[in-house]
């Protein structure tokens, strides 16, 4: 069955960066939009940015603004979460799916691959 492989996430200070990224293992993303989803301890998993298949539309959650920015490489098959400016809010579990580009900015299923372990993203202050 294919599944989502994450990566890229660790531990880092307010205000420093890190790029995530996210493949899908057996399947392509090419066709999908992808998105970026997190999970913080207690809370329920939501959506955090999406791209459209084609790269042209995306969507941020209204926290992450300005800070964090969704692209994809089609070539290598990748979509990437790169994260600015971060704040200890920001820490959580870093899930991603693909899917159509609305199911997923919606958070809807079904995506085409089941949830990976994910990455986790820790920033402290």
């Amino acid at each position: 069955q294919a599944q989502m492989v994450e990566s890229g996430g660790g531990s880092v200070q307010t205000g420093d960066s890190l790029r995530l990224s996210c493949e899908a293992s057996g399947r392509t993303l090419s066709g999908f939009g992808v998105g970026w989803f997190r999970q913080a301890p207690g809370k329920e998993r939501t959506i955090v940015a999406a791209i459209s298949e084609t790269g042209g539309e995306t969507y941020y959650v209204d926290s992450v603004k300005g800070r964090f920015a969704i692209s994809r490489d089609n070539a290598k098959d990748t979509v990437y979460l790169q994260m600015n400016n971060l704040k200890p809010e920001d820490t959580a579990i870093y899930y991603c799916a693909a899917g159509s580009y609305v199911n997923v900015v919606a958070g809807s299923e079904p995506y085409i691959a089941s949830w990976g372990q994910g990455t986790q993203v820790t920033v402290s202050s």
